[in-house]
């Protein structure tokens, strides 16, 4: 069973065969190990952008969010928050209002969704490490906003010393045409706080207290959801379960991920949509050891002769020449785990290649190496390695019939 490797390693390492084809088998090793790395390297990159965006998208999305199965608002004495509270890996609950307005400051209009929120929205979503200013929607009987960087932007806030904003909000009931202002709730609010968070959290938000919101929207006692924290450790998914429960077919809960389902189920997609990309450029580039393998069995023509005469079947020859195929393939992907993965860590944790801090939410690329991808790639070079070794030899290494 070792008679093939022996040959093999021999062909390849021997100081006596040194050759043309040696040289060529290892550019073949290093044609093989810059994709292998490439791969592990792209996937890890994909990974920290999800978990970049996870991360951000946690810092203003709770754990669970409950909102009702018909409709769109629901009383919020429906709910019993306290029995909510006792159930395992529960934390804090608090009720939002959401909806569509119009904001206008110094003749600049802009449209968002106005987010109403509670006094325990704070102890739900953490939004504090993100907020210049003053974090708080209300002080005392005094309601403020919180808008997002890009929308102060677009408003024309540059301080927070003179940032009021007026908002406009579709009255419920009839619509006159003959007085449109009348189809209006307008409240003027200064703003107390910019967020920084992603793009489109910053240019679609703006947080406000609940009492405001009901009395903007004509929607007194009531909210468009409840959110629900999740203490440290506890799984989403029991808990949504456990939530479920407790208050029947008339509610809907989700958690976050579900939240944004499209979005993440795209980004996988996108990552394995890159995976296939990569793969094939590793197609190509194991070519150069199918190359090195046929220019090896046709330089061993005469090795191939003389076992034949010694009484080796085509069985072991293929084994033999298999066995060289293997150990380039072997050798290119050893060298592209240590590059990959080498530099996969290297970036995750020293952070080597930075980006502009003012532009982006992170100062260095967010990479994120996952032993799973790693799997991945070793696995479908595995079956890579395999089938064009094995179409090469038993292509190039004949049956012999003479008998």
């Amino acid at each position: 069973m070792h008679l093939p490797h022996l040959f093999a390693r021999r062909y390849l390492f021997s100081p006596a065969s040194r050759s043309v084809v040696n040289l060529i088998a290892g550019l073949s090793v290093v044609s093989v190990a810059v994709p292998v790395a490439a791969m592990i390297l792209l996937l890890s990159v994909f990974n920290g952008f999800g978990t970049l965006i996870r991360e951000t998208q946690s810092a203003f999305d709770p754990g669970l969010t409950v909102t009702p199965a018909q409709g769109r608002t629901f009383d919020t004495a429906a709910i019993d928050t306290a029995a909510l509270r006792r159930l395992p890996g529960i934390g804090a609950t608090g009720c939002i209002l959401e909806q569509s307005i119009l904001l206008e400051r110094d003749g600049r209009t802009a449209t968002a969704t106005l987010r109403g929120v509670d006094d325990a929205y704070g102890a739900i979503v953490p939004l504090a490490g993100a907020v210049a200013g003053d974090a708080r929607v209300r002080i005392g009987d005094l309601d403020r906003l919180l808008v997002g960087q890009a929308m102060a932007y677009r408003l024309g806030i540059r301080t927070l010393a003179d940032a009021d904003a007026t908002l406009y909000a579709v009255r419920r009931g009839t619509f006159s045409s003959l007085l449109p202002f009348e189809n209006y709730t307008r409240r003027t609010v200064p703003a107390g706080g910019i967020f920084r968070l992603d793009l489109q959290t910053e240019r679609t938000y703006v947080l406000s207290s609940l009492r405001l919101a009901q009395e903007l929207f004509g929607h007194p006692g009531r909210a468009s959801a409840l959110v629900v924290g999740l203490r440290p450790g506890t799984d989403p998914a029991t808990a949504k379960r456990a939530v479920e429960r407790a208050l029947g077919p008339d509610f809907r809960v989700r958690t976050a991920e579900e939240l944004h389902a499209s979005f993440y189920r795209i980004m996988r997609y996108e990552k394995w949509a890159v995976f296939c990309i990569a793969f094939m450029v590793l197609v190509v580039a194991s070519f150069t050891v199918v190359g090195a393998l046929a220019m090896l069995i046709v330089e061993k023509r005469r090795d191939i002769a003389t076992l034949r005469t010694l009484g080796a079947d085509t069985r072991l020859l293929r084994a033999v020449f298999r066995r060289e195929g293997l150990l380039i393939c072997l050798l290119g992907a050893a060298a592209g785990v240590v590059l990959g993965v080498g530099a996969s860590l290297a970036q995750q944790h020293l952070g080597l290649v930075e980006l502009p801090s003012e532009t982006f939410l992170t100062k260095s690329y967010p990479v994120e190496f996952r032993p799973g991808d790693l799997a991945a790639v070793l696995a479908a070079f595995a079956a890579l390695a395999a089938a064009l070794t094995n179409l090469t030899v038993h292509s190039m290494v004949k049956a012999d019939n003479r008998r």
